[in-house]
């Protein structure tokens, strides 16, 4: 018996491999566009647009953004694997006056795509202060071509990607400090790490979306002053928020 149902399962399996390899091959084929209307957090006056344009698994993103701390740097992802949204700030949940980064993720998720303007793109990125922009003059304007990962593409497709921006002035004094400490590394202050903009990816209309040449960015990468106070690991966990909390970054088991 076993003889006689082995040559037909060979066949079935050889026959269907070709059909999986197609279908996952199509999945990505064509180009869609995205766009994040970027709404304030943590009381700011942050604004902007993000845009993505997907050809595969080549994603050209482009970020305005406003009402940033002037000269210093911002951390931004796609962060993905949740609801596929955006928290608000009554997701206080411990009062301390903040927003953080945990209590945003159950939200909008863990970190899929680090935004730098130059190098690695991955989570594993999302501590590179020095190659994430700096907001001259407030602002911040940012254009770069480079390739994300499956997980990051399937969250595109699903409507779960979102775009967020982090590092917020709250107290006005023009640096990253105050007394209420980081949830992410107690030795930095909330307001190096806590999210200050946000916006879910949602579809676009063909066309609207930027042009940019491979491996490209923009933003300067000065304000070297605030660098130290965001520092090395500042973006690199996220833990828990309650029962259905998302780690930060995918190493939770190293240093989340």
């Amino acid at each position: 018996m076993r003889k006689a149902l082995a040559l037909p399962t060979v066949v079935i399996a050889a026959a269907a491999f070709p059909l999986l390899t197609i279908s996952a091959a199509s999945a990505h084929e064509g180009t869609a566009s995205f766009q994040a209307d970027l709404g304030a957090l943590n009381g700011s006056s942050a604004d902007g647009t993000g845009m993505v344009t997907l050809d595969g698994n080549t994603a050209t993103v482009m970020v305005e953004a406003s009402g940033l701390l002037a000269g210093s740097p911002h951390a931004q992802h796609f962060h993905i694997g949740a609801m596929g949204e955006c928290p608000t700030d009554a997701d206080d949940m411990d009062d301390d006056g903040f927003l953080s980064t945990t209590e945003g993720a159950p939200a909008y998720g863990a970190i899929g795509t680090s935004l730098t303007t130059t190098g690695d793109t991955s989570p594993d990125s999302g501590l590179a202060i020095d190659r994430f922009p700096t907001a001259d003059d407030g602002t911040v304007s940012y254009e770069r071509t480079f390739e994300v990962s499956e997980d990051v593409h399937a969250a595109f497709d699903a409507g779960t990607a979102v775009l967020v921006l982090h590092g917020v002035d709250k107290n006005g004094s023009g640096a990253y400090d105050g007394d209420v400490v980081s949830d992410l590394d107690p030795s930095l202050p909330m307001e190096a790490t806590a999210p200050v903009a946000c916006g879910v990816l949602n579809a676009a209309q063909m066309g609207t979306a930027p042009a940019g040449g491979a491996e490209t960015g923009a933003g300067s990468t000065a304000g070297t002053e605030n660098a130290a106070a965001i520092g090395v690991g500042v973006l690199a966990a996220a833990g828990a928020a309650g029962a259905g909390a998302i780690a930060y970054r995918r190493r939770q088991a190293e240093q989340v």
